[in-house]
């Protein structure tokens, strides 16, 4: 961005009497201020309508519509290279069909809901309501950082809240951008974002909020949950974890690896859900090889300069990740790299070419760690209750896929296995399904949002009872005579 354009941008959102972030430093003391102006502003709109909350929603789609090319140009520029078409499939589609289907669907969630009424109680009624909670905290990620700071932002909004997002420090761009675009969008008092490192984040855990959603590592999502745990605050966390793919016996080998490769390599494998080891049946493991080896050929012929291969975030994460590779080798794996133009590779490009790793074993690294890039660990199995046993004797995954036409092993599978969410026979597509609750279990996470539980976990989902002007129950009150017990016997099946 130039100084004249910085300078126009800030005469701009001066003039609309907008609070900006590069006007004042973000402290502490300054997240305090934009979270008693959010909360004041709350009270005073504590039920926003559909019709207030509609409107919010479309003026979020206006403004991702008319930034679609800078957000793909932001985010390829933080990561050294992100391919475009995986932004618009995984960023900005994904978020344009979140708002498109809430803004549907709110009418319908925002009614209130009956419950059924105990013979006992009648002709009391009962319903449930989902009040708005007030003030939505957002902490999101840099490895999707439109979508996964857009989708809870539309979640909190249908809900009726005010929100403060905290973007990522390791994509700066796409944060200034994401700021920007909600200043132009939203007064600071219904969305704010907030930009800095890591100290920022710190204290923005720490804040009195009405709820608090992370996204991010379960290192990181500990450390949340404690600051947040000091005011009491409740917290959903997308976290994220080992989630395995097996392939069953008999299910065609080729399908279920381009699935796998797909789901691997999208963002070139910095996805919470990519597929994280893969279990093969015993037997199978080199043709798995062959496969992936003709696969990854196939979608990138060459990686490079292939503008559909995407760069590691950093030269952190890629000395990590080379990291693993390093000591699975000095542990007795077999690393099988592919990199089907015989390309060189260094850290100037900041891209890693595919690997698989071979004769694993639970000391790894490899298999220890989230991996979070495009390192593949395949083991094997001799029966799938062997598979199920691996998988349940370690932490909850976030995802879990399964490939096979079995419905019985399939069954099986679900029933037996616990996960944040399941495929089968695919990768990566229940994300993007907005009637489907996304979340993590265990280490993996907790809570869950996306379309209707999205809302109902911004909500306060509040009990309400009616009585009724003819109703039985001053027999009940004090003093308890002879007529109160036994009404009390009645009503509890004893007489």
């Amino acid at each position: 961005m130039t100084v004249a354009y910085l300078d126009a941008k800030r005469r701009s959102v001066a003039q609309k009497g907008m609070v900006t972030a590069w006007r004042t430093p973000i402290t502490a003391e300054r997240l305090g201020v934009l979270l008693d102006d959010q909360r004041r502003a709350f009270r005073k709109d504590s039920f926003p309508s559909a019709k207030v909350r509609r409107e919010r929603l479309s003026r979020l789609l206006k403004a991702l519509i008319a930034r679609e090319h800078r957000i793909a140009a932001a985010i390829s520029a933080d990561f050294g290279h992100r391919s475009d078409f995986e932004t618009y499939l995984a960023e900005i589609f994904t978020s344009l069909q979140t708002i498109r289907h809430t803004r549907r669907q709110l009418g319908k969630w925002m009614r209130p809901s009956k419950r059924s009424m105990n013979l006992a109680f009648r002709p009391a009624r009962a319903e449930v309501r989902a009040q708005p909670l007030g003030v939505v905290g957002i902490i999101s990620p840099w490895n999707y950082p439109f979508y996964l700071a857009i989708s809870p932002l539309v979640g909190a909004l249908a809900a009726g809240n005010r929100v403060m997002i905290k973007p990522s420090e390791f994509t700066p761009q796409t944060s200034e951008l994401l700021r920007e675009m909600i200043a132009d969008t939203f007064s600071p008092e219904e969305v704010t974002v907030v930009t800095g490192g890591s100290d920022v984040g710190e204290s923005f855990a720490r804040l009195p909020l009405d709820h608090l959603l992370f996204t991010g590592s379960t290192s990181v999502g500990k450390s949340v949950m404690r600051a947040a745990a000091e005011n009491l605050t409740p917290v959903t966390l997308e976290l994220g974890g080992k989630s395995p793919a097996i392939i069953g016996p008999g299910f065609p080998m080729e399908r279920a690896v381009k699935s796998i490769i797909t789901g691997k390599l999208l963002n070139a494998g910095q996805t919470c859900i990519a597929p994280d080891y893969v279990m093969v049946p015993d037997g199978s493991l080199d043709l798995f090889v062959a496969h992936a080896r003709q696969t990854v050929a196939a979608m990138y012929p060459n990686l490079a300069a292939n503008p559909d291969y995407t760069s590691i975030i950093n030269a952190r994460h890629l000395g990590r990740l080379q990291g693993y590779l390093g000591d699975a080798a000095e542990r007795g794996a077999q690393v099988v790299t592919i990199n089907p133009a015989g390309e060189s590779f260094d850290g100037s490009i900041g891209k890693m070419p595919p690997a698989l790793v071979l004769q694993t074993n639970d000391d790894m690294a490899v298999m220890q760690e989230e991996i979070f890039g495009p390192i593949l660990p395949v083991l094997t199995y001799r029966g799938l209750d062997e598979a199920i046993d691996y998988v349940n004797d370690h932490d909850r995954p976030l995802a879990l896929y399964y490939f096979d036409k079995d419905e019985t092993r399939v069954e099986r599978v679900l029933t037996e296995t616990t996960s944040g969410g399941v495929c089968i026979n695919e990768t990566l597509m229940h994300i993007a399904l907005d009637d489907l609750p996304f979340g993590g279990v265990g280490p993996s996470g907790m809570g869950h949002y996306h379309g209707f539980e999205g809302f109902e976990t911004f909500s306060n989902t509040k009990g309400v009872f009616f009585q009724s002007r003819i109703n039985g129950a001053g027999l009940l009150r004090p003093p308890y005579g002879v007529i109160a017990r036994k009404i009390l016997d009645l009503m509890s099946g004893r007489k």
